[in-house]
């Protein structure tokens, strides 16, 4: 389940901003533009009494050794990870490549291959339109996204974070559908164990 103030969904359909509009936000990150049809979604949204600035500082800061089961998770997918890497290094390194960043407060990472697999099944990306243009049968395309919004208050902000899968094929499509229940797993994490602590983290600091 995921923690107080945040929210999230595991949908099959075409995706819409889930986190609403707030005054003086900046804007949301355009995953339509790497993912505009993703066969699975999910999404969280956690609101903070952290500035901005310090929730972002706090998000970059989280490793995997401190979700404990999400980065069990994380490790079991992609064998060889070490435990203390960060999540902001994991979404910058291969298998990995970083799509776009924005105002230092947002951040959106792709990957493609094989993803029901434990073979490290990963294509090499070399820049965001080798992504785009991705359409090799039998893989998927998959984007994470973090990024920050202001809050309904001064002073205060919402960390969000999104995930999206497009399957490539028939194939594709049959090995996506294999691991829906393990996203639909790491959908609730991703907001009890990811964004939940990056936000109780700032807020104590």
């Amino acid at each position: 389940m995921a923690g107080p103030g945040s929210r999230g969904a595991v949908r099959a359909s075409s995706p819409r901003n889930v986190s609403g509009t707030i005054s003086e936000s900046p804007p949301t990150p355009d995953l339509d533009r790497w993912l505009p049809n993703p066969s699975i979604r999910v999404a969280h949204r956690r609101e903070s009494s952290a500035a901005p600035d310090r929730l972002w500082e706090a998000a970059r800061s989280v490793r995997l050794s401190d979700t404990r089961l999400l980065g069990r998770l994380v490790r079991w997918r992609i064998p060889g990870l070490p435990s203390d890497l960060a999540f902001d290094e994991l979404f910058r390194s291969p298998p990995f490549l970083v799509l776009t960043e924005e105002d230092q407060r947002a951040l959106v990472s792709g990957l493609v291959g094989r993803i029901w697999t434990l073979r490290r099944d990963y294509p090499q990306l070399g820049s965001p339109e080798e992504f785009a243009n991705w359409s090799k049968s039998g893989t998927a395309r998959v984007v994470f996204a973090t990024w920050i919004e202001a809050g309904p208050s001064q002073g205060h902000s919402a960390i969000c974070a999104e995930a999206r899968v497009e399957p490539i094929g028939a194939q594709g499509r049959v090995g996506v559908a294999a691991v829906r229940g393990l996203v639909g797993a790491f959908g609730s994490l991703l907001g009890s164990d990811g964004i939940e602590i990056a936000a109780r983290r700032a807020e104590q600091s």
